[in-house]
């Protein structure tokens, strides 16, 4: 066997190689400790943002639930979008060169990518990363929603492994390799297809998916999910790894409401503001106009509007910079303006409703037998009632002898006030409760109103006689149509409301919202009688004759109410007008009520002005729900004559306009003319 001998030389030789090797070792722990603690946290956020990926812990936002029209047209929905990050302090990063000079090689590809493919301000960029406030930020966003089609830029951009960047110089590879610091945060924006169609109904969330107004703000817990989390973090062998909670799409609200009818009021609301804008009264055509159409035997709402409109994807008109550099006395001035414009009309807004509220005081006469159709009325066109002077609207003439049938057709409140004399202040209070006047009616919508009523004790003999007509105590749009809608449908009060199913993210109902009987408020008999009277209004002499549209079966109401002047607490000169009908008479499907209040006319006290406006929804929303004409004849030349009528009221105003257009031009150069010259020798354009 071969023996190994190691003379001292080579012995002091191996311990000082091995002595070496320890050194180096020592060494490098050192250095590796050193780069640890002083650019350990510099090179892990490098790591942790290769191929402009984010793993540390971030929230993954949900998707907020759609609202649907009931035959399943979007409404709101949600869009993926995506927000520009730039996380400063890793752009920003410094190396030490092969020379030991410091060295930044992320800010110049970074921001000219940045500029190159989104169009962002160069010098914008750069100031935010060298900006004390923010060089060392991780998180500035540079643009908001940006598209899918713009991240998938940014990626293939960036990808040098890529068959389409194949033909990339070394140099061109290397720089793109230095673009750090740039990742797309998901989010979703909240999108209205409609616009400003039912943006009442509907109303808008803000960015953090919470809402004040309409479904979205009532329904708004239903509509929100919950968000997800993504932890990142490094495992045992210094890998990145990701744990991922997913998020949780909120659930989709599918409303009552048909965006067909929604349409229709729109159209007829429209067509009344181009006829009656810049009258005797100014711009408007009136202050506010209302519309429900509601189906009388569910308490579905199918369409509801006012015309303060709104645009709902972008309610708001200014942003937060704006109402921070705007003047305080331009504040002052339209802080107030944003929430009046975002309220409903339908629900928010009470006023006397007048007489609308008729069919409910005979109605009730009828049901506590407190009066009959047998029994006869004097109209002489004045009440007197202790120190009060109340007129019909005959006054100075009178309607003579008078039933509750007639009563209704006229519109007679010498008759009601009479009626409401034998119910008494007991029985028109026990009515106007049950018919849910002075409660909430509980409908799906933020901000309802409940309105004013008078108590027991302040209900005199002159508040009882101005109630039964409807004035002298207040109520909303939505209690009114929901108590004609029990008069008229067979006596039951149904609560209304504007949803009627809750799904899923893939569409699985989880909810029905059903239709809700409160109670039967009159009985069949009572509401079958009051309905045919209510028919009889639409004829010849009634005072709902110009909503009606011939060859239809319709019935309905009238209404007219002074309101009180808030400076005199008195009745004014100004009016709220109204109309409220149903169709068919024989078994209703539907009721319109349309509130107009102060149009913009000389003699405002008529309701002509809503039933316009209701003869237009008729024309177009009786067929849409397949209610037919018994005369399509009569209803096709009726519909033919008030073109004709149109036509000719536009060529009328067209050539008023000229007229004046040239009489403007008269004043204009007679003005001109010096008061010292001869005028008669000046050439004066011919008025």
């Amino acid at each position: 066997m071969l023996e190994v001998k190691i003379n001292n030389t080579m012995g002091r030789k191996l311990v000082g190689l091995f002595s070496l090797v320890i050194l180096a070792l020592v060494g490098l722990a050192i250095r590796i400790t050193w780069i640890n603690v002083n650019d350990g946290k510099q090179y892990e956020r490098i790591v942790l943002n290769q191929n402009q990926q984010q793993y540390e812990s971030r929230t993954i936002p949900f998707k907020r639930g759609d609202i649907r029209d009931r035959n399943g047209t979007i409404l709101a929905t949600s869009d993926k979008v995506y927000n520009l990050i730039l996380d400063c302090h890793v752009v920003n990063t410094e190396f030490k060169d092969e020379d030991g000079n410091i060295v930044n090689s992320y800010v110049d590809p970074t921001v000219s990518t940045l500029v190159e493919l989104f169009g962002l301000d160069e010098g914008e960029i750069r100031g935010l990363l060298s900006d004390e406030k923010t060089m060392d930020s991780p998180y500035v966003v540079l643009v908001e929603n940006m598209s899918i089609f713009q991240k998938q830029k940014f990626e293939a951009y960036t990808d040098t492994s890529s068959e389409e960047n194949e033909g990339l110089t070394d140099a061109e590879k290397k720089r793109r390799k230095n673009i750090k610091g740039v990742w797309f945060e998901e989010d979703y924006l909240r999108v209205y297809p409609m616009n400003s169609l039912a943006c009442d109904i509907i109303g808008f969330s803000d960015s953090d998916n919470q809402a004040n107004y309409g479904i979205e703000g009532y329904y708004c817990d239903t509509l929100n999910g919950t968000n997800g989390r993504q932890y990142g973090y490094f495992n045992d062998d210094a890998d990145v790894e990701q744990t991922i909670i997913d998020p949780v799409a909120g659930k989709n609200v599918i409303s009552t409401i048909d965006v067909n009818i929604q349409q229709i009021i729109r159209s007829a609301m429209e067509k009344f503001i181009q006829k009656y804008s810049n009258g005797p009264r100014g711009e408007k055509a009136a202050e506010n106009i209302g519309i429900i159409v509601m189906d009388p035997d569910t308490g579905e709402i199918l369409g509801m509007d006012s015309s303060q409109w709104y645009d709902l994807n972008n309610p708001r008109l200014y942003t937060k910079e704006e109402f921070q550099q705007m003047p305080d006395e331009q504040y002052e001035q339209i802080k107030d303006e944003l929430p009046e414009m975002w309220k409903n009309f339908c629900v928010s807004d009470s006023f006397e409703p007048g007489s609308t509220f008729k069919p409910i005081t005979v109605a009730a006469a009828m049901e506590m037998a407190a009066a009959d159709n047998r029994d006869s009325y004097y109209c002489d066109g004045i009440e007197q009632i202790k120190n009060a002077t109340l007129h019909c609207i005959a006054y100075p003439g009178e309607h003579g002898t008078m039933n509750l049938e007639s009563a209704l057709k006229v519109s007679c409140n010498d008759t009601l006030m009479q009626v409401g004399a034998r119910l008494g202040v007991a029985g028109i209070l026990k009515y106007q409760e049950l018919f849910n006047f002075g409660m909430k009616t509980g409908i799906d919508l933020p901000g309802e109103n409940s309105g004013v009523l008078h108590t027991e004790e302040g209900m005199g003999e002159v508040e009882l006689a101005t109630t039964s007509f409807g004035q002298g105590f207040t109520c909303t749009m939505i209690q009114e149509a929901a108590a004609f809608s029990a008069v008229v449908n067979g006596g039951y009060y149904y609560k209304p409301h504007v949803v009627s199913a809750i799904t899923d993210s893939s569409g699985a109902v989880t909810e029905h919202v059903d239709s809700v009987v409160e109670r039967q408020v009159v009985s069949t008999a009572v509401s079958n009688q009051v309905r045919e009277w209510l028919g009889e209004v639409m004829e010849p002499g009634g005072s709902g004759e110009t909503a009606n549209v011939p060859g239809y079966s319709l019935g309905g109401k009238t209404g007219t109410a002074q309101k009180v002047d808030p400076d005199t607490k008195a009745y004014g000169d100004d009016y709220v007008v109204s109309f409220i009908g149903c169709a068919p008479l024989e078994k209703p499907e539907v009721v319109v009520y349309v509130v107009v209040d102060t149009p913009n006319a000389e003699d405002q006290g008529s309701s002509i002005y809503a039933q316009e406006i209701t003869r237009e929804i008729f024309i177009e929303l009786l067929p849409y729900l397949n209610i037919f004409s018994g005369d399509p004849a009569a209803t096709e030349a009726y519909i033919a004559q008030l073109k004709a009528a149109e036509q000719s009221d536009g060529a009328q105003q067209a050539d008023g306009a000229e007229q004046a257009e040239a009489a403007e031009q008269s004043n204009a150069a007679q003005q001109a003319v010096p008061e010292t010259a001869d005028s008669e020798a000046l050439a004066v354009p011919e008025s």
